[in-house]
């Protein structure tokens, strides 16, 4: 049986689409939301300028109770796409599923139960890969599990307050977004090109300078299961993926500040990175499996962040790369808001 709203806040998800590629994987998605433990208020849609997608899945849902299919009503790319589920939500929380990704039954439960303290304003879960070719590749360094969207060796375990969520298994409050504004355009994905990232660290940083008060939690029991293409399992996707990293964190440096913009960052590269090492080179000594390719790899990963960081900084030193932050603006009463940015 679905456990419906009673003290706990109502919840939207949005799943951002934006490619038929991904037919099976996005019904899969709804229907695991369909199927949660705490029932969600709607499921929204959001189709990335993409018109004969948008229509064949306005027919698909167009009998199912509280699923909407809406067109992204920003520029292309995942931001203003997230933006516009967040103007349309009617939910006092607003939760985010990648459009390849599953969520366990019991997945919006625990994020609802992470508000009962006022101050939380946002509570994240942990991302748990699905690999194309059945298992991890040998030379795939758990600690860079972020390049594929998931939950990285290195995060603590439990319910723990952190600096940012990780987008794809996330959901605020949906003043959070009253305060702080929503999704920055520019930073972020933008369907199969560069694959940049960190809007939702940006968000995250905006909103607690913006609330000092402000708390965010992760709980690894809000768990998703992130299907990871064929294409991702390769090297030359994890370079690219570090690179885009790097220069995404770059931005956000400059945008926010390094102190607070590389505070996870410095414990990440001098704590966690050098363990994982030590671990490939041990496992390499003892003859196992992939030991001396996740050490290189992780050096790899680092060098390729750290040029993409550089060139990135240089950029914004010179006003060649920016981002707009997005103010959402929401009509009263039905749910449907408009998109735009800050001046």
């Amino acid at each position: 049986m679905t456990e419906h709203q009673g003290t706990r806040p109502t919840a939207t998800v949005v799943i951002c689409v934006y490619t038929e590629d991904r037919w099976g994987d996005i019904l899969a998605a709804v229907d695991s939301v369909r199927a949660q433990s705490y029932a969600a208020l709607e499921t929204l849609l959001v189709v990335d300028h993409h018109a004969g997608l948008l229509e064949r899945l306005r027919k698909e849902y167009k009998e199912a109770a509280g699923v909407r299919v809406l067109a992204n009503a920003g520029p292309r790319g995942l931001s203003a796409g997230r933006n516009t589920g967040i103007a349309a939500s009617r939910g006092e929380i607003i939760a985010f599923l990648d459009d390849d990704a599953v969520a366990e039954r019991d997945w919006l439960r625990h994020f609802a139960d992470g508000y009962a303290d006022p101050k939380v304003m946002a509570v994240g879960g942990r991302t748990e890969p699905i690999w194309a070719s059945g298992r991890r590749p040998a030379w795939f360094p758990a600690e860079f599990d972020w390049v594929v969207g998931c939950t990285y060796k290195g995060l603590p375990p439990g319910r723990v307050r952190v600096r940012n969520v990780l987008g794809g298994n996330a959901s605020f409050r949906r003043t959070a977004f009253d305060v702080a504004g929503g999704f920055a355009t520019g930073i972020g994905r933008d369907g199969d090109k560069r694959p940049l990232g960190c809007e939702e660290t940006e968000l995250c940083i905006r909103l607690t300078r913006a609330r000092p008060d402000a708390v965010l939690l992760i709980d690894d029991r809000a768990v998703i299961h992130h299907r990871v293409p064929a294409g991702r399992e390769r090297f030359a996707y994890f370079r690219t993926r570090t690179y885009a990293e790097g220069l995404s964190k770059a931005l956000v440096a400059r945008s926010v500040g390094a102190d607070k913009g590389l505070e996870s960052e410095r414990a990440y590269t001098t704590r966690v990175l050098p363990a994982g090492v030590a671990r490939g080179m041990r496992d390499f000594a003892l003859a196992r499996p992939g030991g001396a390719g996740r050490a290189g790899a992780i050096v790899a990963g680092v060098a390729a962040a750290a040029g993409g960081y550089v060139l990135g900084s240089f950029r914004a030193r010179g006003g060649g790369a920016s981002f707009s932050v997005v103010e959402i603006d929401r009509a009263e009463g039905d749910g449907e808001g408009d998109v735009g940015e800050a001046a």
